[in-house]
């Protein structure tokens, strides 16, 4: 068991909410972070289809076929929603809490039904893939950046050492089988799968969905309909961009990355690490993987990330804005390994720009050394965790 990085937080939740709902892709880690915080529990996958069709065909008769005096984890309540409401009606009889742990991985309208039965009741955590940290702790962290990029950090590949060439095929195709099809506006999945394809030649690039549906051959509304699905199902999400206004046109079309930047490797047909090193999205995916990693920081303490980008019309942009106790933190990503004074450039002139809204400014690169300078912290891509320090202020 690599320890998760949420389960404090976990912990937390469960003594102040009945209900304690943990969200995440499939295999971030859900079920055993939910089975090793909570090991008295009874434990019910909704993967199982004999569970799953009494949870949804009689649920009180499911609830007493599994009651447990200490509590209940249901694994992929997506699969059973009508427990949603027998479940608020259990919680305002009981008044226990951390009683009920759900999960759940599709986050097709789960989340919206979740809050709008479950209100004031639930805690809603979000599960992703490993961060550094915890790889770190773990003693897994790969050996170089393009390494860590090509790996990705699905737990599965660290706990049993499988192969990324060999497991997200796998993965994809499950994804696509057991989650997209279900999904009544994607009839043709071959044409969903190249349109993943796409997105991933468009890592770190501004959003253009015209562009998109056009070389997919789908339509803008298709398009549209499409991205939000690989939001909801925690495959891609949109860096929103800052919209403060320093006496600048600023643009304001949100940017594509991926959560996981072995899924986005995969897309691209990247087979080894060599290729990632030599490939001309090495850039987009170096701060594809710095990003999520800064949004995992924030979900592991059961925050809501707040992460921007900034860029004016005239071509000035920092890659990462991180908001937090009224100050505005900038944060550059390059993927060289020698410091130059041009990585530093936009940082300070964004600064100037904020006035006293500028936090203290970061660089992160895939080099050797971390620094401390006057107005900058020069960081390596593996002390990315000092940047916590920002929300302890």
């Amino acid at each position: 068991m690599i320890k998760r990085d949420l389960e404090p937080k976990v912990k937390q939740m469960a003594q102040q909410f009945p209900v304690i709902a943990i969200l995440g892709p499939r295999q971030s880690g859900k079920t055993t972070l939910s089975q090793e915080t909570f090991p008295s529990y009874r434990y019910v996958s909704l993967e199982d289809f004999d569970a799953r069709e009494l949870a949804n065909s009689d649920p009180r008769a499911f609830f007493a076929q599994h009651t447990n005096d200490q509590g209940i984890i249901l694994d992929e309540i997506q699969h059973a929603p009508r427990l949603l409401s027998y479940i608020q009606t259990e919680v305002d009889k009981s008044k226990k809490h951390g009683f009920f742990v759900i999960t759940g991985s599709q986050n097709f309208l789960l989340n919206e039904a979740i809050t709008q039965t479950l209100a004031g009741r639930v805690a809603i955590l979000t599960l992703l893939p490993l961060a550094l940290s915890e790889l770190k702790k773990a003693d897994l962290l790969p050996a170089d950046s393009n390494s860590m990029i090509f790996q990705g950090a699905y737990p599965r590949l660290y706990a049993n050492n499988l192969n990324p060439v060999d497991w997200y095929p796998n993965y994809i195709n499950t994804y696509i089988e057991r989650d997209v099809r279900q999904i009544k506006n994607v009839s043709d999945l071959s044409t969903f799968q190249l349109f993943m394809k796409l997105c991933a030649g468009r890592i770190g690039q501004l959003l253009n969905v015209s562009s998109l549906a056009n070389d997919c051959g789908v339509s803008v509304n298709t398009a549209n309909a499409w991205i939000s699905i690989l939001e909801q199902s925690y495959i891609i999400f949109l860096l929103q961009p800052h919209f403060k206004n320093f006496n600048k046109r600023l643009v304001k079309t949100p940017k594509l990355y991926f959560y996981d930047t072995g899924i986005a490797c995969y897309l691209l047909e990247l087979e080894s690490v060599k290729q990632v090193a030599t490939h001309y999205l090495r850039g987009g995916l170096f701060e594809s993987f710095i990003i999520s990693e800064l949004m995992k920081m924030r979900y592991n303490r059961g925050r809501i990330p707040h992460c921007y980008f900034w860029r004016d019309k005239i071509g000035h942009e920092v890659d990462c804005i991180i908001g937090h106790g009224g100050k505005l933190f900038p944060i550059e990503i390059k993927s060289g390994q020698t410091i130059t004074q041009d990585y530093f450039e936009e940082l300070h002139y964004w600064s100037e720009l904020a006035g006293q809204e500028a936090g203290r400014s970061y660089c992160v690169y895939t080099g050797s050394e971390s620094q401390d300078r006057t107005l900058v912290s020069v960081l390596k891509w593996q002390d990315l965790e000092q940047i916590n320090e920002i929300f302890e202020g």
